[in-house]
């Protein structure tokens, strides 16, 4: 189908969620064949301003940012400075504490660590506090063998792979965002941690619980995340967590920036950039266990590689070829490759509830393109 026919058909299609109120603002990028052929945007980045959003808005995504922090490391080890076998104590001695000298590269990106929950304790300005982290996550205890389970690691995969990164190349994460994103990727609009001047540029989040659904607040044992974070958009929308560097959780970025990620993840990449090969991709996007405990909202049957999720039966979102990788965030956010058709998708948006159009709008794309679910 002819490019501009699909980006009519769609931006038609994200006009209509805004008009009917199942999304306030959104953005959906696609590359196809390395082409972009989708780059659409509706509705309100900022109720209360009327400011409207763009192709320049930044929305945040959370888990979203995990796809590319994984990212991150596979280019390190197809540098060959470090293996998916490499113990993570290697790298951070630190980390050989209470018994972690074990856990590899594979088993942080896998989320097989046995390392999925913050202590009780943890306190906001812990949570912006890189090295704080990082030195409260050395001194935890698994609370599993390492590759025993896959249990998700909502927010301590910031960490375990952040740092393990940071350690393998000697700079801090800020750096390896710009150096090994940004930079080849030729944009500007991937945060993992804001600067102060582009605030203005970043979308509002709202959410819509049902009756009897606000999330409960239990902050008495040690979990995935945080009692006193939720409500998330409430979080999200915090001036200072914006600026924190969380790779599993704060990201920032444009519809734009996160679809042309995955496309450069894609055989032939994007304008001659290819940030793997494809045998890297291969061995990054294998199969390793399924979830025992999914992220919440997904599915119990979550398929994992290292650091991406798996298309695979019944995914509505990442579709069902097996090949298909990327990563989702709460609230409906979705950066993902179909290598099989060099297709890459980004969708952004800041309206969250369960009449959220994230499925319907990878159906309708899908249908728009002729490819099939």
């Amino acid at each position: 189908m002819v490019a501009s026919k699909v980006q009519n058909m769609m931006q038609k299609f994200l006009n209509s969620l805004v008009e009917e109120g199942k999304e306030r603002g959104l953005q959906l990028a696609v590359y196809l064949d390395g082409k972009l052929v989708v780059d659409a945007w509706a509705g309100v980045a900022d109720p209360a301003s009327g400011r409207r959003v763009d192709g320049e808005t930044l929305f945040p995504v959370f888990s979203v940012g995990k796809g590319l922090t994984a990212t991150i490391m596979h280019r390190l080890v197809e540098r060959g400075l470090v293996t998916y076998d490499t113990p993570v104590a290697q790298v951070w001695p630190e980390f050989a504490a209470r018994g972690k000298g074990g856990i590899t590269v594979r088993h942080v990106l896998a989320h097989m660590s046995g390392l999925q929950n913050l202590p009780v304790g943890i306190k906001p300005e812990d949570l912006n506090d890189w090295r704080r982290m990082c030195a409260i996550m050395a001194d935890q205890t698994p609370v599993s063998p390492p590759g025993a389970e896959i249990v998700y690691h909502a927010m301590t995969f910031s960490w375990l792979v952040g740092e393990t990164a940071c350690r393998v190349a000697g700079k801090t994460f800020e750096q390896l965002v710009e150096e090994e994103l940004r930079q080849p990727l030729g944009t500007k609009n991937i945060y993992h941690g804001i600067p102060g001047e582009v605030e203005g540029r970043v979308a509002v989040l709202d959410e819509v619980f049902e009756p009897g659904q606000t999330p409960a607040v239990d902050d008495t044992k040690p979990q995935p995340i945080p009692g006193w974070l939720w409500p998330l958009h409430e979080w999200m929308n915090r001036p200072e967590v914006r600026r924190a560097c969380v790779p599993a959780s704060t990201g920032i970025m444009t519809a734009r920036a996160l679809a042309r990620h995955y496309a450069a993840l894609t055989p032939g990449g994007v304008d001659g950039v290819e940030l793997l090969p494809p045998q890297r991709v291969r061995l990054a996007t294998e199969l390793q266990l399924q979830t025992t405990v999914p992220a919440p909202g997904a599915p119990a049957s979550a398929r994992f590689a290292l650091g991406y999720g798996l298309g695979g039966e019944g995914n509505l979102e990442l579709g069902t070829r097996p090949t298909a990788f990327g990563h989702g965030g709460y609230g409906g956010a979705i950066g993902f490759a179909d290598p099989q058709y060099r297709l890459a998708v980004g969708l952004t948006k800041n309206f969250f509830s369960k009449n959220g159009a994230t499925v319907n709008i990878m159906q309708r794309l899908r249908k728009a393109l002729e490819i099939p679910a």
